[in-house]
């Protein structure tokens, strides 16, 4: 049972997210011409442990400030149904979180020394979600935390760390400098990844209420959450579309409104249900998200020829 209660501690219908945003600077780097996949792999080993940890902080703290109760809704929460210890969920957070700041650390090789200060602030972020006198997600603040450190800062930095610099080289003559391209598709992602964190609060609303846990389900309602998924959805495929666009195939738009279309059941699902149901609305939304990259990520690779050719023949 204890293994079974870690692998459902780490939340893996959740970990797409963080997977998502590294694939999409690496995207957006193979587009510039820039693609390493040293400094590329260590942001995804990174990433993946960082919201990890984010996930035994959340489930460590919200057991020892009562918020958590046994038998709420959603998925099994290991410590609170006393699966797991609360110290050894204590040490298993510590250990990643500093395992993590050390590989970390091997990025200022390509990106310089600064980059402390976003590790820095990321491990702040980890822990200040559910911990601390001031817990983001019990203020409302999740959906913007979860738009800042799965969406702008993955997508920005791993492409920032493959191109070496924020212009992306000759190819912004073609495709515009890097630093607005990441940005825009960054904002996308994390647009699609705060859909994964609105479903849970949807799902978890009641139980939420109870303990004054002032998620935006709880302060702006059900019916306002459903809606904001909505635009969030399409806002989200839209700015995805829209800064990779010039990288892409001519036809590439069509896997964008394939995921636009296969949101539909999904949104239906989620207006008709708001109790543990939801699990596999949450599921798919994070599928979602990591498809949409992945095509993505594909047509940058099978356009990076074409792209080349158009840069052979400017003027310059």
């Amino acid at each position: 049972m204890k293994g079974k209660a870690w692998i459902e501690a780490l939340r893996l219908r959740t970990l797409p997210v963080s997977i998502a945003g590294v694939l999409a600077g690496t995207a957006i780097a193979i587009a510039y011409d820039n693609f390493n996949w040293k400094p590329a792999l260590i942001c995804l080993i990174f990433a993946l442990v960082a919201q990890i940890v984010s996930n035994f902080a959340n489930e460590y703290f919200d057991y020892k400030n009562h918020i958590d109760k046994k038998g709420r809704q959603g998925f099994r929460r290991g410590v609170t149904e006393g699966d797991i210890s609360p110290d050894s969920m204590k040490r298993a957070m510590i250990i990643l979180m500093a395992a993590d700041c050390l590989l970390g650390l091997s990025l200022t090789y390509w990106g310089g020394y600064w980059l402390i200060a976003v590790g820095i602030a990321i491990v702040i972020a980890a822990f200040a979600y559910s911990a601390g006198p001031w817990p983001l997600s019990h203020h409302g603040l999740g959906d913007e935390a979860v738009i800042i450190f799965y969406g702008i800062v993955p997508v920005t930095l791993t492409a920032y760390l493959q191109c070496g610099d924020w212009t992306g080289g000759s190819m912004a003559a073609i495709l515009g400098e890097m630093w607005k391209v990441a940005l825009t598709v960054s904002l996308g992602v994390g647009l699609l990844g705060a859909n994964v964190l609105m479903v849970n609060n949807i799902r978890d609303v009641r139980d939420d209420k109870k303990v004054n846990k002032r998620t935006k389900a709880v302060i702006f309602g059900i019916r306002t959450m459903r809606i904001a998924y909505i635009i969030f959805a399409y806002a989200g495929l839209s700015l995805i579309w829209f800064g990779m666009k010039e990288a892409l195939n001519s036809w590439a738009w069509a896997g964008y409104v394939a995921v636009g279309i296969w949101f539909i059941p999904i949104i239906v699902a989620l207006f008709k249900f708001n109790d543990y149901r939801l699990n596999k609305v949450l599921r798919y939304t994070a599928l979602l998200l990591l498809i949409t990259i992945i095509w993505t990520l594909f047509n940058a690779m099978i356009n990076f020829d074409s792209l080349h050719a158009n840069l052979a023949h400017l003027p310059f």
